[in-house]
């Protein structure tokens, strides 16, 4: 019986592979709903959660003033696996900062970090080249793209910010379908803007390193252009790189071939 008993345990197939989906700044969850069908449909484990006042999340933007609070639910969330589970987190445009902030923390629980059109910085917000790369530009659209908030007084820097609806899929979704970008503009929410700019991170002895991170190029991205995302691979270079012909929003406009990169990210790493 103890043979048997040992078969039967060592023909036990492995957990699926866990993939935890975080999205960008006035995003949430509900992003990543096509993609999370697919993965799915095909045996993966999916957890796709909303940072503090995104998503179905209840807080106002503009009470969320710092890094650590917008990334809570992440660290949370990480915090809360067994020690002995890996899983390969996912970060959309300003989820890239996310990303960047657990893997130092839990490094022994993520088997690899997915940048997809994301902000890639090693240290976050520190300098003023950190600034040039990572954050969007959108002045070719105009200097009043914005709706902002002012949560700490008119004369202090804005709390939080959203795209006005009319710019939003000419800049956000001009590839995607315009199913989903109707969706998005029913669904998206002033992001903690504020917020994002304490996203500083303090040196880790390498330890961050250990993490293999991928980065997925989006050619046609309006909001981290092509040359900001190349800028931040070389200077922080990624494991992988791979590159879509799409949007801002590839869960959107390339949502096969994003998911057909994931599983080849699964299976290599």
């Amino acid at each position: 019986m103890g043979e048997v008993a040992e078969t039967a345990e060592f023909r036990r197939p492995p957990p699926p592979t866990h993939f935890v989906l975080v999205h960008g700044l006035g995003g949430g969850a509900w992003c990543w709903y096509k993609l999370r069908v697919l993965m799915e449909s095909s045996g993966y484990c999916v957890s796709c959660i909303d940072l503090k006042s995104s998503g179905i999340d209840p807080t106002n933007a503009d009470s969320v003033l710092c890094f650590d609070d917008y990334n809570k639910p992440l660290m949370d969330l990480m915090a809360s696996l067994p020690e002995t589970e890996q899983v390969i987190l996912v970060g959309h445009s300003a989820g890239g900062l996310s990303l960047t902030q657990a893997m130092r923390e839990f490094v022994g629980k993520i088997r690899a970090a997915v940048f997809v059109t994301a902000t890639m910085l090693r240290s976050g917000f520190c300098t003023d080249q950190d600034v040039k790369d990572g954050v969007p530009d959108l002045s070719e659209f105009g200097d009043d793209v914005y709706d902002v908030s002012f949560g700490l007084g008119f004369d202090k820097p804005p709390t939080s910010a959203v795209l006005k609806k009319e710019f939003q899929r000419k800049i956000i979704y001009q590839m995607s379908p315009h199913e989903d970008s109707t969706l998005a503009a029913m669904l998206l929410k002033p992001g903690p803007m504020l917020a994002l700019q304490t996203a500083r991170f303090a040196e880790e002895n390498g330890v961050i390193d250990k993490v293999p991170r991928v980065f997925i190029k989006a050619v046609h991205d309006n909001v981290l252009r092509l040359e900001q995302q190349e800028a931040m691979i070389r200077k922080w270079p990624p494991a992988e790189t791979y590159t879509l012909e799409c949007d801002h929003s590839p869960f959107f406009s390339a949502t096969f071939l994003l998911y057909g990169l994931l599983v080849k990210i699964a299976a290599t790493f």
